[in-house]
């Protein structure tokens, strides 16, 4: 009986590794999207440069676009902010920033010292609308096609090689798809 309580560590042992090799291939920047294939939640919110102007999901709708959430607090949003300048000045990406439960002022100012690369800003300083997409902290980059419906959610940084292997080709396909249903007669 002793002899067999000599084994209990190597069978800890045996089933640590067991499930640490299970969650090897586990993606932790793949979460789940439960607003996949679904209109942009419902909002009312003002523009970061304008107050008065109220934006809604109406004003995501038109062409595919990436839909960046980020914050001044955000360290990695800083480290994806050039990458995002160059997608929207060389590629001409369609980019609409969601201002995440910040300050004003900071984030105008971080703009305006960084540049700008949104088409406009939702400033969404309570959170909601970033709950309501399910944001788990910035950055997240969301792909919405012309229709408003979000297809897809990358959390973490934009980087050449996200852009190259994922959000290009998903634009690219969403853009051809808008382009052939706008060409199609009746529709």
């Amino acid at each position: 009986m002793k002899r067999l309580f000599l084994f209990v560590p190597l069978l800890a042992f045996v089933a640590v590794v067991i499930l640490f090799n299970q969650n090897m291939d586990n993606d932790p920047s793949k979460l789940e999207l439960a607003r996949k294939d679904q209109p942009v939640p419902t909002f009312k919110l003002s523009e970061l440069y304008n107050p008065g102007r109220e934006l809604t999901p109406a004003d995501l709708k038109g062409e595919p676009m990436l839909l960046n959430v980020w914050a001044t607090w955000c360290p990695s949003c800083r480290v994806e902010h050039p990458y995002l300048l160059k997608l929207a000045k060389e590629y001409n990406v369609p980019i609409i920033g969601l201002n995440y439960k910040d300050d004003r002022d900071a984030a105008k100012k971080w703009l305006e010292t960084l540049q700008d690369p949104y088409r406009f800003v939702i400033f969404d300083q309570e959170g909601r609308l970033g709950l309501d997409l399910g944001v788990y902290g910035a950055p997240e980059t969301y792909v919405i096609d012309a229709a408003g419906v979000i297809r897809y959610r990358h959390v973490g940084v934009v980087n050449e090689k996200v852009w190259r292997e994922t959000l290009a080709p998903m634009l690219r396909n969403l853009k051809m798809a808008n382009a052939n249903a706008v060409e199609e007669p009746g529709s």
